[in-house]
């Protein structure tokens, strides 16, 4: 009825018919009907991909790691025994015994930015997932109040009237979900919580790891200044020998130039060793979320920490949920796969659903009055008809998608068994080269002091005892590397493994948010 319809039939006493309410057998049976046509859903259905067929085994190598290591003496030469199918700590770090690299860690995740972002971004997008959900899932009800003076021409000798006009309304909407659409949508959304939930996983791994490396960088550094100091030490006081030496006569001027050379020599590799040490140290605390500039930083030695002497391997099958970065890829690859279900929807029918319940008058005295009341019911299908290939187009680039996803997914599964292949090799293979390095080490060091003894007594040359120093200044270096590497490819190995995953705070971070979605039957190519 129009507006100026309602104006002459008020100026002639008519009233509108009360409206009727819709029946209740019918509003059932539409709400039954709109129960079963919601109830499949297009495009692909998804399922965690299996690991690969390779990882059956217990070995991540062609060739079996040995179960235990050699020893030798010194820090970091303890003997490491392989745990194949034990499950990592969840703060692996403790294994190394250090009580100042544990409170370093528990400041550092309270303290990060880096895991504070993770953590925002995730809340974010479990937000996202809400506000969606609310807005496909349920009916949108909104209420609408409303008072205006209009002057209208009403078509009659009256000619035009000033009137006001009042109204009350309760509008519902709802777009019913025949295909599935929108819980490919919701599927989409919730699978980018649980990559943001990764996400989180990822980075809590990469801080931990990152601090025990620095730390055992730091404690590496720190060793290689401390021989080297020694050996200049040594080298300074053979100075001292080979000038009381020139003074008598004993020897040439060469020999002390020559010596003398060795010592600045030495000399110079101590400021490149500090200038790292001070910039590994302002890393440390970055990754602990602190300034460079602030104090109360502890100081790590190699002798402070304990190298593990049991390292926990879990099984090549469980690698890939356990990993945070598959996980992850994981996920976008479910994301992937609803953005197909998405766009295989968009080419069929929906219908829209609406209806208003509501009253207008010209007086608000009037409002309320069964006279007043209005009330409609409508339904809309909209159906794609042509797009010039639009749609077929986007259903095909979403195909696309998932294969890029997929092809990413095999990519980050391959890294991971590489990661841990290599940590298990490097790991054998440092505890050998520690141990012949520990040998070569004592024998360097023996022989110097032979050759320095025998060089006063004037049984060798100058030159046998520069070659005895030089070798035994590289050996004492080497073998603090040595050192150092068997507790950082520790660290590497925890890493590769996945870290902290089976932490309790992180109980839930495993399962799929998806759930109450939809179920997973399987995972198919997707066409």
């Amino acid at each position: 009825m129009s507006l100026s319809q309602r104006i002459a039939m008020s100026k002639a006493g008519i009233h509108a018919i009360p409206a009727a309410a819709p029946r209740p057998a019918s509003l059932r049976l539409g709400l039954a009907t709109a129960l079963l046509l919601g109830g499949c859903a297009v495009g692909p259905d998804f399922q965690s991909p299996q690991p690969p067929a390779a990882a059956s085994g217990n070995t991540y190598t062609p060739t079996p790691v040995a179960p235990e290591t050699v020893s030798a003496p010194g820090p970091g030469g303890a003997s490491q025994r392989l745990l194949a199918g034990q499950d990592i700590p969840a703060q692996w770090w403790s294994l190394f015994h250090s009580d100042a690299l544990d409170q370093l860690i528990r400041a550092a995740l309270v303290q990060s930015p880096n895991l504070a972002a993770a953590q925002a971004a995730l809340r974010q997008a479990q937000e996202t997932l809400r506000a969606q959900t609310g807005a496909l899932q349920y009916p949108n009800v909104g209420l609408q109040l409303g008072a205006q003076r209009e002057r209208a021409n009403t078509y009659t000798s009256a000619g035009v009237a000033d009137f006001n006009l009042y109204n009350a309304s309760v509008n519902v909407s709802y777009t019913l979900d025949l295909f599935g659409g929108n819980r490919r949508a919701l599927e989409g959304l919730a699978a980018a919580v649980d990559y943001q939930r990764f996400q989180v996983e990822a980075a809590h791994l990469a801080l931990t790891s990152n601090l025990v490396t620095t730390a055992i960088r730091e404690a590496s550094l720190r060793a290689q200044l401390q021989a080297t100091r020694e050996v200049l030490a040594l080298q300074e006081k053979q100075l001292s020998v080979v000038d009381v030496q020139f003074n008598a006569g004993a020897v040439a001027r060469s020999a002390v130039l020559t010596q003398r050379t060795q010592v600045t020599q030495t000399r110079a590799t101590i400021p490149p060793l500090e200038k790292a040490l001070a910039q590994t140290r302002h890393q440390l605390s970055v990754y602990a979320g602190k300034l460079p500039s602030e104090l109360g930083l502890p100081e790590f030695q190699l002798d402070s920490l304990q190298l593990p002497q049991e390292l926990p391997v879990t099984l090549p099958s469980s690698l890939v949920r356990q990993r945070p970065d598959i996980r992850a890829s994981e996920a976008l690859l479910h994301q992937a796969s609803a953005q197909v279900g998405v766009a295989t929807a968009a080419q069929y029918p929906q219908l829209n659903l609406s209806a208003s319940y509501g009253t207008s008058a010209f007086e608000a005295s009037q409002l309320f009055t069964p006279a007043s009341v209005l009330w409609s019911l409508a339904a809309g299908l909209t159906l794609p008809i042509f797009n010039g290939g639009a749609l077929s187009a986007k259903k095909r680039a979403a195909v696309a998608a998932y294969d890029q996803a997929q092809a990413q997914y095999q990519a980050t599964v391959l890294g991971a068994f590489q990661n841990v292949a290599d940590a298990l090799r490097a790991i054998e293979s440092d505890a050998e080269a520690l141990s012949a390095q520990a040998q070569a080490e004592a024998l360097a060091r023996e022989a110097l002091t032979l050759t320095n003894d025998q060089y006063k007594l004037g049984a060798v040359s100058y030159l046998q005892l520069l070659d005895a120093q030089r070798t035994y200044q590289q050996t004492r270096i080497s073998l603090v590397q040595a050192q150092a590497a068997r507790y950082a490819d520790t660290a590497a190995l925890f890493q590769a493994l996945g870290g902290w995953w089976n932490a309790p705070a992180l109980a839930d971070a495993s399962r799929p948010s998806t759930t109450a979605v939809m179920e997973r039957p399987a995972l198919a190519p997707v066409r």
